[in-house]
């Protein structure tokens, strides 16, 4: 069920709430947390709201969605509340803020927060270069952005590694679980020889891959290469040194990986990329800070670039030979004069 309130207040949603809960026997004792979701481009709200809807059969929750309207319009605030089918195990409340309000989304959250439950602030995509100095980041214990959905997601990652404070994390961290896991399970196979050195291979601005590389670097404390490739989308291999031969995740298609290793026979491996709607799932299991991206984010600064060498390009068939014309009678020798 979708009920709209133009030019509404926050006071009269939370009384349609509490009219809603009466009637439909809507309720807000089982909500966990409150997700406050701030998108500006309608596109990426609603695939945010179903990401959101997902995640709440997991996670019930209050989820409150910000999105600024016309900076140039008369000041006011246009309410959506959705529950029911609309909204999964939780219920929904979109506020759109027009005029001098578009600036104002904390005091607008502010009275529609559950008492007592801890808050999420959610950017899907262009979030605030320091989350935590961010006046609807300053709400939450947990602040979440996506690099990979800014327009320069690699500078987006090294400037949101400066300003980091505990909390803070990144979908294009949380996309690396199945990566991480991988590896790690396979170093734990013999032979059990220390790694020398790592090479991670990925698209030139994929945060994912950055990551990938400032982890190894900082958790094998091993020089690590990150080579730029623009081959293939998102993180496309990781390779380990070791005396008796490398072990290697390939993943050429973004679908199914490969992973090779000496003395053990070659696997293929499920690395399907994760959306929205998983990443969200997991990083919503946990409130507390996320000390191994942290250290990831310290391990940037430890990494060396490069770029994947070309395919040198398929040589020419030499022409055939033209069938050589037959030689003609040579004259006779004339004398001497």
């Amino acid at each position: 069920m979708i009920i709209d309130l133009p030019s509404t207040t926050t006071s009269q949603l939370n009384k349609k709430l509490v009219e809603i809960r009466e009637q439909g026997g809507q309720v807000a004792l089982g909500r966990v947390l409150t997700l406050v979701i701030v998108a500006d481009d309608d596109d990426r709200l609603e695939e945010a709201i179903e990401a959101a809807n997902e995640a709440s059969r997991e996670h019930p929750s209050r989820v409150i969605v910000v999105a600024k309207g016309a900076r140039t319009a008369a000041p006011r605030i246009d309410g959506q509340i959705r529950v029911g089918g609309d909204a999964g195990a939780s219920e929904v409340i979109v506020l759109r803020l027009y005029g001098p309000l578009a600036a104002q989304g904390q005091s607008a959250v502010v009275p529609l927060l559950l008492p007592d439950a801890p808050i999420v602030t959610w950017w899907p995509g262009t979030g605030p270069k320091a989350p935590a100095k961010d006046p609807l980041g300053e709400l939450a214990q947990r602040r979440i952005t996506d690099s990979a959905a800014e327009k320069a997601p690699i500078r987006a990652l090294t400037t949101r590694a400066k300003s980091y404070v505990e909390g803070d994390t990144d979908l294009a961290w949380t996309r690396l679980t199945s990566w991480r896991a991988q590896l790690v399970s396979a170093l734990d196979l013999p032979p059990h020889e220390k790694v020398t050195g790592a090479t991670v291979t990925g698209e030139a601005d994929s945060p994912s891959t950055e990551l990938l590389a400032g982890w190894l670097a900082e958790y094998l404390k091993v020089p690590v290469k990150r080579v730029k490739s623009s081959g293939a989308a998102g993180i496309i291999s990781v390779t380990l040194d070791r005396r008796s031969g490398p072990v290697e995740l390939h993943r050429p298609d973004g679908r199914v990986g490969t992973l090779t290793q000496p003395g053990q026979p070659t696997r293929r491996i499920a690395l399907q990329r994760r959306d929205n709607k998983d990443c969200l799932i997991e990083e919503l299991r946990r409130l507390d800070p996320d000390e191994i991206y942290e250290a990831s984010l310290n391990g940037l600064a430890k990494i060396s670039s490069g770029t994947a060498p070309k395919a040198a390009p398929a040589k020419k068939a030499a022409p055939a030979a033209k069938k050589a014309p037959a030689a003609k009678k040579a004259p006779a020798a004339k004398s001497a004069s």
